[in-house]
């Protein structure tokens, strides 16, 4: 357990947390760090049955050296605060909080991660966070997301619903995301942690995906989510 503040995050693979046999390869493909998923692509029906699947994951396969990383639901939920008790008793390295929009956010799971260690005799800031940022305030709000706990490792851009926040849709080139990108690059800088960026979803466009990273690494990202191990 515990987690490495400065280590290379270049790609980050999105694993479902309701997919067994995704989880158990996932480590083959040589992703910096696994992302295994309780929030979006998880029904509202199978969110127990996922965690519980995750937890087991967690604790079963060895996935040697590479960073293990939880998006978890959000706290207002039924279930953030299961979700978090159970990856943490599971040896998880990173915690990931979506739908960041104010430092109180980050705030709040940080005070629940330490009330977690407590309860399970674990070292008191062993677990890192995460912050993804996906709205319209949340990227007005970015540097005081990304310098509000000391477990930060660093802050993501969720373009998805980022998107739909600003009634518009993701186009190939970008455009509607420039500032927010720019913004988070930023902060992320300014507080010395990581940018992360969004997954691109058109998993089919090698080519266009490729330019996209020379894009946002040009920007001044430091990795990047990927939704499928080619």
């Amino acid at each position: 357990m515990g987690y490495i503040k400065d280590r290379l995050r270049r790609t980050m693979l999105f694993i479902p947390g309701n997919n067994p046999g995704m989880m158990r390869d996932a480590h083959i493909y040589g992703a910096d760090s696994l992302m295994f998923d309780l929030e979006d692509s998880v029904n509202l029906d199978e969110k127990d049955a996922a965690r519980f699947l995750v937890y087991n994951m967690l604790i079963t396969v060895n996935y040697g050296d590479i960073e293990k990383v939880v998006r978890v639901n959000p706290m207002d939920t039924p279930f953030g605060k299961a979700d978090i008790e159970a990856v943490i008793k599971a040896g998880v390295n990173i915690i990931r909080l979506p739908k960041s929009e104010t430092c109180d956010d980050i705030k709040e799971v940080d005070q629940y991660i330490t009330l977690c260690e407590e309860r399970y005799g674990i070292k008191k800031g062993s677990i890192g966070m995460m912050a993804a940022i996906e709205s319209a305030l949340g990227v007005v709000n970015a540097y005081e997301i990304a310098t509000a706990s000391p477990r930060l490792v660093g802050i993501a851009i969720g373009a998805e619903d980022y998107v739909t926040d600003l009634k518009t849709t993701r186009s190939s080139e970008g455009w509607e995301l420039f500032l927010a990108r720019s913004q988070i690059v930023v902060a992320a800088k300014a507080a010395k942690i990581a940018a992360l960026d969004t997954v691109y979803s058109d998993v089919n466009n090698i080519e266009g995906f490729c330019e996209e990273v020379r894009f946002i690494k040009q920007l001044g990202f430091d990795g990047k989510s990927v939704i499928t191990p080619k």
